[in-house]
């Protein structure tokens, strides 16, 4: 049983002396594992790193089995951004978000692409931190606790929706949402469906309130019913952002 490939590096731990067990995500196949021979070496430390593109073959005599990963590197994106924390901490909190939210070897082809665009963008602190909500929205969704957006949850209107319902996940327009604002989380500006595109500019506070919104659904949908809380790279995306 074999398979070829490529896909991003989500996680590496150290197997035994030499070896190394990695997860990587990847388009046709999801998140899948593997025991890479000689991972912590010299050679191979520097390509096995969390957010890097590597082209992959699969062996294993079983496909139920663990299996053995022989890797060459494609990109080294990590490495890119070394010398840019805050790019670096956004590279890092979608690996492990990835890691903690897809189920193994279950395709999700949509959260894939997301994902490799927002990696192929994170030299760019203009958009990326937008583009790493809409994925984290689009985990979400894909998951099966995607939030509706589209029309107020208690008017029916679809514009100047400002605030989300924690218990819905129902968008909420600004008038309704004036008697309740502290039990509502705001929607960011570039979030809401009546913005124009050209109008979609970051406002001061909209990826705070972003990272905040998704941050509450994820943990509440996703990580509650695995008795998990958000995994601390994502913790430190936000403290850093903060």
């Amino acid at each position: 049983m074999d398979w070829t490939g490529e896909g991003y590096v989500l996680s590496v731990r150290k197997h035994g002396e030499t070896s190394a067990i990695i997860e990587l995500f990847t388009r046709d196949r999801g998140r899948y594992l593997g025991l890479v021979r000689g991972g912590v070496s010299r050679k191979l430390r520097p390509v096995l790193q969390p957010g890097n593109k590597i082209q992959v073959e699969w062996r294993a005599r079983l496909e139920e089995h663990l299996g053995y990963f022989t890797v060459e590197a494609m990109n080294s994106r990590a490495a890119e951004l070394m010398q840019d924390r805050l790019s670096l901490a956004g590279l890092n909190a979608a690996c492990a978000m990835a890691r903690e939210a897809l189920p193994e070897r279950e395709v999700h082809v949509d959260v894939y692409d997301a994902f490799e665009i927002l990696v192929d963008n994170l030299h760019d602190k203009e958009i990326w931190p937008a583009l790493y909500i809409h994925w984290e929205m689009g985990l979400l969704s894909s998951m099966g606790y995607g939030l509706d957006l589209s029309r107020c949850a208690a008017t029916g209107v679809n514009s100047n929706l400002t605030h989300v319902s924690p218990r819905s996940g129902r968008a909420v327009c600004a008038e309704a949402a004036q008697p309740y604002a502290d039990k509502l989380y705001a929607l960011p500006s570039f979030m809401q469906p009546d913005c124009r595109r050209n109008d979609k500019t970051l406002l001061k506070d909209d990826i705070r309130n972003g990272l905040t919104l998704t941050g509450y659904f994820l943990e509440t949908r996703l990580q509650w019913g695995v008795n998990r809380t958000l995994p601390e790279a994502r913790n430190r995306l936000v403290q850093l952002i903060g």
